[in-house]
């Protein structure tokens, strides 16, 4: 027969691990279960390093030897950022875009980055044949004969598209445009805030003398904006301009597209500036690359003069939308 004392004993432990059980341990009011548990949470995201993205439109002009030298002063400043990733806005090879004009005038000069560039056709590629184009670059110029592209890098995600041919609604670019924005807010849905930039060669907006002649990119960049895209980078004018950000309307708005314009690889010549758009928000008649410094949430930009390697219209902590 057990012990009477003993059994008493061991209700009373008992008795006392239940209640420790339902009181969590303590004297406070009942722990109350997580109604919403989360048994695998999202990791936080790492930071992305500062991408450096460097580039300029209307580069490699040969028909002298002073045009030479403002290809070679433009592709000496990309010498020193050898981790940059380098974009063209078009009109890469003058006169024509010919094979002989890629080999020897792009391929010395702005060629010895071709491994790390993402180039866009201009309006010199189309004057014989876009076909020495395609040719040279390879994959990185995109389909051949279409010239459109998306990448990504880091937190960017990039749309080099093609000015001279059709991009109205209903051609084929703008669908491939539209698949690709819809895929872009698919992923920035999931993932959270995206940048976005995209690099044409005709500008929209220019203080240049090309002023009022691009509407053919409207359609784009009405698409651009409605999905919240940041940034836009045109050639074509030889010059540097900065313009606020606007509506597709070129209305300022402050969840607008920033639009640069830097046709100024080293093509001859430069060109001057007409009456100054109320949007424009910078410009430079001089030789040189933009620069910009990409981060998880926005970038800076500078434009850097081939002579002096003086830096000019730095902008620094711009936020993406």
């Amino acid at each position: 027969m057990k012990n009477p004392s003993r059994v008493g004993a061991s209700l009373a432990v008992l008795a006392v691990l239940v209640a420790a059980a339902c009181t969590g341990g303590s004297s406070g009011s009942p722990v109350t279960p997580n109604p919403n548990p989360n048994p695998n949470p999202q990791p936080i995201p790492t930071p992305t390093p500062p991408i450096t993205f460097v580039g300029a439109g209307d580069i490699a002009d040969c028909a002298t030897v002073a045009s030479a030298a403002n290809a070679e002063a433009t592709a000496r400043l990309i010498d020193r950022m050898s981790d940059a990733v380098v974009f063209t806005a078009g009109d890469n090879a003058y006169f024509n875009g010919t094979a002989a004009e890629f080999s020897n005038c792009y391929g010395p000069r702005w060629g010895r980055f071709r491994g790390r560039t993402y180039p866009t056709a201009g309006n010199h590629e189309y004057t014989i044949s876009v076909e020495p184009y395609f040719d040279y670059f390879g994959e990185r110029a995109g389909p051949r004969g279409a010239g459109y592209y998306s990448y990504d890098l880091g937190n960017w995600h990039i749309i080099a598209l093609n000015s001279n041919i059709p991009a109205g609604d209903g051609s084929a670019q703008m669908m491939w445009l539209r698949s690709d924005l819809e895929e872009m807010k698919r992923r920035q849905d999931f993932s959270g805030a995206r940048c976005a930039l995209a690099i044409w060669h005709h500008p929209l907006f220019t203080s240049g003398p090309s002023a009022g002649s691009n509407a053919l990119m409207l359609p784009v960049w009405r698409a651009l904006y409605n999905y919240g895209v940041d940034v836009v980078v045109n050639g074509h004018d030889h010059n540097y301009e900065r313009f606020e950000a606007v509506d597709p309307t070129g209305r300022p708005d402050p969840v607008g597209i920033r639009e640069y314009i830097a046709g100024t690889g080293g093509a001859l010549d430069l060109y001057d500036f007409g009456p100054i758009l109320r949007i424009s928000a910078a410009h430079l008649k001089a030789y040189g690359v933009l620069r910009f410094t990409l981060r998880d949430a926005g970038w800076d930009s500078v434009f850097i003069q081939a002579t002096g390697e003086a830096m000019f219209d730095l902008i620094t902590g711009n936020l993406c939308h």
